[in-house]
């Protein structure tokens, strides 16, 4: 697949400016008409609407303008080619971040469900590490799915957990300089996220994981998920409960451990603080207080 004899003599760069393929910094003279451009007499679509069209074809549209083959007739066979490509990649992307999800609706069913969601929710940047923030809403709307509500909170936890491992770095707290803190300075890495999940997804998710040993779930019942990068850059998912998430809630809202702790207790009666804080702790997760944020 290439571009039409007439098309490559004046070819769009990704930002719209028109190169010479002979290198020479003068060429034929540019007119616009509209939203597209005309040189030596050809009427060319600008670059936002050849990209849009482009990006059409990948999903079924007729084939963009100035696409074209050694052969003619093979334009439709070869561009075929590379929209499946395409499909693949993207599928096999969302597969990486979404492993747990692949694994209980097995491969054939995710590659016919990602291509699905490929099609109607493209990657709005190329960083792939952003895409896919919308899979769980598109799973809790996903009919053959409707039997499977946990799948969402499945997927929620998988997408945070993207998110902890490409947090920002932070120093962490040594045992002196968090011994000798005050309460108001207690701050949280940028990777800790607590997570309020309507089913026991924690559970699912250590369920699937690699080396886990099989146990028998009872699908009900709510789970508050903990996630953060430790160190290694390992990103656990800890179960925990209402009065753990309210003091990290609050934490994280700049309040003082104090505070923080106070408030834990009205949520959780008898909550304790100590269990938590040495967790985050022995994590990494607690901050140097000389530490910018």
């Amino acid at each position: 697949m290439r571009l039409s004899q007439r098309q490559a003599r004046s070819r769009l760069w990704w930002s719209g400016t028109t190169t010479f393929p002979n290198g020479q910094s003068c060429g034929p003279k540019l007119r616009v008409r509209g939203k597209s451009l005309i040189v030596e007499g050809w009427l060319l679509p600008a670059h936002p609407e050849f990209t849009t069209a482009f990006d059409a074809s990948l999903r079924g549209a007729p084939l963009p303008f100035g696409v074209t083959a050694a052969s003619p007739a093979e334009v439709e066979q070869r561009f075929a080619v590379y929209r499946n490509n395409v499909a693949v990649s993207l599928t096999a992307a969302l597969a990486k971040r979404f492993p747990v999800i692949q694994r209980l609706v097995g491969e054939a069913f995710f590659a016919a469900m990602g291509r699905v969601y490929s099609e109607a929710h493209r990657p709005k940047s190329p960083a792939l590490l952003e895409w896919g923030d919308s899979f769980p809403e598109f799973l809790d709307g996903f009919p053959p799915l409707s039997g499977y509500r946990y799948m969402a909170d499945v997927a929620r936890i998988e997408y945070a957990r993207g998110v902890a491992f490409h947090a920002a770095d932070a120093r962490s707290a040594s045992a002196e300089s968090f011994i000798s803190a005050s309460p108001s300075q207690l701050r949280l890495h940028p990777s800790v996220q607590v997570l309020r999940l309507d089913h026991p997804a924690v559970s699912i998710w250590r369920q699937n994981q690699p080396g886990a040993t099989p146990e028998k779930l009872v699908l009900a019942g709510a789970e508050i998920a903990l996630i953060l990068r430790g160190p290694g850059f390992n990103v656990p998912v800890h179960a925990i409960t209402e009065g753990d998430a309210v003091l990290i809630d609050h934490i994280r809202r700049d309040a003082s451990l104090t505070v923080a702790a106070e408030l834990a207790q009205w949520a959780e009666p008898c909550h304790d603080p100590q269990p938590l804080i040495l967790r985050l702790f022995q994590a990494g997760a607690i901050l140097d207080p000389q530490e910018d944020t």
